[in-house]
């Protein structure tokens, strides 16, 4: 195998990721980019049929950055083939939002009943009142309820997380929505500026994959990609 540094690079990310991604690692420097559906995280077996397929794809030995967390072990058990994979160690994708994962513990430890709305999730439909909606034409409104309340009644927050001004004010009308749905389990609303900051020292390590520290995952060629590997001890 090559060196990590004359590895094409190849990117396999989360959609939620494209704007900050892009920022940070011009489009020529990569051999190629992919960004996939926000939707898949609904199914964590399909996502991770998805990315294996992509991976499986490459013609020659890659430096794969993954942009994604566990996200709901979705990305147990992705094999590496013959590249290397450079993924963040992050259970989701908050903590990749939200800068760090510092920052993620800290929100936890403070306000641990959060639901995390995200730009992605409000475009693909993936928050309590359309799941509410989507139960209610499966099932009718009784049923509806009652799976509503056993998924969300421990929730005592939610929070929506986007990175500038501009999606703040674009998004704030759909996440004010979902929190008057909310208030029914007396969810209170708030709203957080997120940090690229992870995002970009995934990219850093990329470039210079010797830098990468416990905030990353480094797989090599042969290897399997683990649910145990993002345990933080």
């Amino acid at each position: 195998m090559p060196p990590y540094s004359e590895l094409p690079i190849v990117i396999i990310a989360c959609k939620v990721f494209q704007g900050l991604i892009e920022t940070y690692l011009p489009e020529e420097s990569a051999e190629r980019i992919t960004f996939l559906d926000y939707g898949l995280h609904r199914t964590p077996k399909g996502l991770k049929t998805t990315i294996q397929e992509r991976i499986d794809s490459l013609m020659q030995p890659s430096l794969v950055i993954l942009g994604y967390g566990l996200c709901g072990n979705g990305l147990d058990g992705i094999y590496s083939r013959d590249n290397t994979l450079l993924i963040a160690r992050a259970d989701d994708c908050i903590a990749i939002l939200l800068g760090s994962y510092g920052r993620y513990r800290r929100e936890f430890d403070a306000n641990p009943g959060t639901y995390y709305l995200t730009k992605g999730w409000l475009e693909s439909g993936s928050n309590p009142l359309q799941e509410y909606q989507s139960y209610v034409e499966k099932f009718g409104e009784s049923t509806a309820e009652w799976i509503m309340d056993q998924q969300y009644r421990h929730y005592k927050r939610l929070v929506l997380v986007v990175h500038n001004q501009e999606d703040l004010e674009k998004f704030r009308p759909q996440a004010l929505e979902v929190a008057r749905y909310c208030e029914r389990w007396g969810m209170r609303y708030e709203e957080i500026l997120g940090s690229s900051s992870y995002v970009q020292q995934l990219v850093e390590a990329a470039r210079d994959i010797e830098i990468s520290d416990h905030d990353f995952l480094v797989v090599p060629p042969g290897k399997t990609l683990q649910q145990r590997d993002f345990i933080r001890t």
